[in-house]
């Protein structure tokens, strides 16, 4: 009897997803996965959608574009303080793409899952007439009652960010060819955002609140503002840049730009200590940028000169 031939969509599946499917994935042969979270621990859930042409740049390696899809979600676990357990994905392409373009793809996800011990649960494939389209769905765990939250920022807690601010929306215009970036730190740090898990997961008693950048510092510092009832100011000179971000001279943009996928944190000044501590132990940089306030759930930057420095915009947004 002649071999049964999948069709291209399980073909494809097979070869490029199944190794990727973990515990609980069932081969991705059914249509959902079974599985038990680990005991006395709370699942945390979360999803985010990345489009070609609004996410990241149609040409980009489909290696690296795996690899956003996955970390940009892996950020949002960050947040929440929990630890990664799985995730869904539904991958949306033109019936034109290249086998090539899934391999390339599965071998980021693959790099990715080793880095942060993640796997396959499941998913969907789909053929588009539009651009690429890509959605995931990530699961995490954390103890009951340690999830961290945007509601609980304090007024006299410092403001607290991870790594560097503006790198991401510097790197759109690198990559785009608008600014010069001869390393290609700028694009990269675009292409590969850093979730800082390694710090989050150590964050429980020490930030009141968290969130992580992606939509702009200034804008997610309003939602966060907005949830805890607080207000928030902020100066110019100690938002921590990179050398190349500071080479660009756009503040501006990389206050409202996005992309950045940092930690934001609400922190009491009695446990600056403790946060320090914790981030020398992931190996993450943080700095305190500002203060909560009592007020109206309002946003000010300082400039160098303790004036209010205005902004064109607040951040990104899908729909403005």
């Amino acid at each position: 009897m002649a071999p049964v031939s999948l069709p291209e969509e399980f073909r494809r599946i097979a070869e490029h997803f199944k190794p990727l499917a973990g515990q609980g994935a069932l081969d991705l042969t059914d249509d959902a996965a079974v599985f038990t979270p680990p005991p006395g621990r709370e699942l945390v859930i979360a999803a985010d959608a990345m489009v070609a042409g609004v996410h990241f740049l149609p040409d980009d390696p489909p290696d690296l574009v795996a690899r956003k899809l996955l970390r940009t979600n892996l950020s949002d676990l960050a947040a929440m303080g929990a630890t990664p357990l799985g995730y869904l994905m539904t991958v949306s392409v033109p019936k034109s793409t290249p086998d090539a373009w899934f391999a390339g793809f599965a071998q980021g996800l693959a790099a990715d899952q080793a880095e942060y011990t993640i796997s396959l649960l499941g998913g969907d494939t789909t053929s588009t007439s539009g651009p690429v389209s890509l959605s995931l769905t990530i699961l995490g765990t954390v103890l009951p009652g340690q999830a961290l939250r945007r509601n609980g920022a304090r007024p006299g807690d410092g403001i607290w960010v991870t790594g560097t601010i503006g790198d991401g929306a510097l790197g759109l215009l690198a990559a785009q060819g608008h600014i010069p970036d001869p390393e290609g730190y700028l694009a990269g740090r675009y292409r590969l955002p850093q979730p800082r898990l390694a710090l989050a997961t150590r964050l429980h008693g020490i930030a009141h609140a968290a969130m992580d950048v992606s939509d702009g510092l200034v804008q997610d510092l309003g939602h966060l503002c907005r949830e805890s009832g607080v207000a928030a100011e902020i100066l110019a000179a100690d938002i921590p840049l990179s050398p190349a971000a500071r080479a660009a001279n756009r503040l501006d943009l990389c206050l409202t730009g996005g992309d950045d996928y940092e930690l934001l944190l609400a922190v009491p000044p009695d446990r600056d200590a403790a946060l320090a501590a914790a981030a020398r132990a992931a190996g993450i940089a943080v700095a305190r940028i500002g203060t909560f306030l009592p007020g109206p759930p309002d946003v000010t930057v300082h400039a160098h000169d303790g004036s209010v420095l205005p902004l064109v915009r607040g951040g990104w947004s899908h729909f403005a």
